[in-house]
């Protein structure tokens, strides 16, 4: 089977960067086929590619996304036949629709054996509002159809327009995967596995908090397990947040001291999360229940991510707290 990774982007967001970084350090021990078309950046050097061993097809037939389903098909399997390549990544035209990409695959994917398996949208952490306002149609559609949105220039934008455009892109497509950590402080591994698998922090800590309630025989049940869940999951309410904006150390000790000790945020169960510093590279992590946190040093992840599990939570105290550290 091989997959196909669609990666794009709005003009010059870097898609390059995002290539370059899982071809070097994820993927170089298979055999991978780079499509790219004469619209795109064609930032990525043959030179480069030649050493890695990774053969570029480059379709003569115009951008993918605008090319006849067929005329696509044709180029992919030739690409197949060809090469017979572990995976295929696709670097579409910048201000084409991923949907129609997108849906060029997964047609192709009936009759060959071939899966889609991610779309990935770069987008420019500082022109991420003004795109959305002037090219609506065609950006907000990479948007909206991609499984990981990768923002870009994180490492030199301020932290508040970083926040403001996660939020916009979150209002777009409320599911994907939101990057929003320099890419330069991510391994191609990490790129690779946040693409591939989506982010279960809050349903893990979901199930713990069910199996946690009804071990201990509080939800008052003497049915079957899934009438425990189902209880507890009334009882229980989550809260989660992409926290953008950096904390000190201090900062965190203050809101976590609160958390556990306080009813100012409701009745608090558990809650955990990773927050980056303003040291590039130095993240914090933390877990928490009632009366008990502890807070460790932890390699930077793709997002600052919060998660409170508890009951009558106040959510706008909380996004008040974490947003502004």
């Amino acid at each position: 089977m091989t997959k196909i990774d669609i990666i794009s982007g709005f003009l010059g967001a870097g898609k390059t960067t995002f290539i370059k970084k899982l071809l070097k350090e994820a993927v170089s021990g298979e055999q991978v086929v780079l499509i790219e078309n004469e619209f795109g950046e064609i930032g990525i050097d043959g030179g480069f590619l030649k050493d890695s061993g990774i053969e570029i097809r480059e379709m003569n037939s115009g951008c993918i996304c605008c090319s006849l389903v067929g005329d696509f098909g044709k180029s992919l399997a030739e690409v197949l036949s060809t090469y017979k390549p572990d995976r295929i990544i696709i670097e579409p035209s910048g201000v084409g629709k991923l949907s129609d990409v997108m849906k060029a695959v997964i047609d192709v994917s009936a009759d060959m054996d071939v899966a889609l398996n991610s779309a990935v949208t770069i987008v420019d952490a500082a022109k991420c509002k003004m795109y959305m306002k002037n090219f609506g149609e065609f950006f907000n559609n990479q948007i909206e159809n991609a499984g990981t949105i990768v923002l870009s220039r994180t490492d030199i934008t301020d932290a508040d327009k970083i926040q403001k455009a996660a939020d916009m892109i979150r209002g777009k497509n409320p599911k994907a995967v939101i990057v929003t950590t320099p890419l330069a402080e991510l391994g191609g591994d990490q790129l690779l596995e946040i693409i591939e698998k989506r982010d279960t922090m809050l349903d893990d800590l979901m199930e713990e908090v069910r199996e946690h309630h009804h071990h201990d025989g509080e939800c008052g049940c003497h049915g079957h397990d899934d009438e425990g869940h189902h209880h507890a999951d009334e009882v229980f309410t989550s809260w989660g947040m992409e926290a953008i904006v950096p904390v000190t150390k201090d900062q965190l000790e203050d809101i976590l001291k609160r958390l556990a000790d306080t009813k100012e945020f409701g009745d608090v169960l558990r809650a955990k999360g990773m927050l980056p510093t303003e040291n590039p590279g130095q993240w914090l992590y933390f877990d928490l229940v009632p009366q008990q946190y502890e807070i460790r040093e932890g390699r930077p992840d793709y997002t600052g991510k919060v998660c409170v599990i508890g009951a009558s939570l106040k959510e706008e105290e909380l996004n008040s707290v974490f947003a502004r550290g």
